[in-house]
């Protein structure tokens, strides 16, 4: 049941993160803060399938796709940035 909970409440936090990279993406229309909204809600993604189908290791296949997907947007929109400008 706790591990229900802290799953809910580290998705909300994703979620929140995705949120505000994405206001601020709507009125600056920078894609470096695009690429970090998508990196959370993947993030977002990844807890609630690990919390859905029951998963308590992260070395399953899907789950560690994701996260490592999610770390190479955040990487991708850090490097574009800096070849940008």
């Amino acid at each position: 049941m706790l591990n229900a909970f802290l799953a809910g409440a580290i998705s909300m936090g994703y979620l929140t993160a995705a949120l505000f990279f994405l206001r601020f993406w709507k009125s600056t229309r920078d894609r470096l803060f695009f690429f970090f909204s998508a990196a959370f809600v993947i993030l977002m993604v990844e807890r609630i399938i690990c919390e859905v189908l029951a998963i308590k290791t992260e070395w399953v296949p899907l789950i560690y796709s994701l996260r490592l997907g999610a770390f190479i947007l955040i990487l991708a929109a850090i490097v574009d940035k800096n070849r940008r400008h």
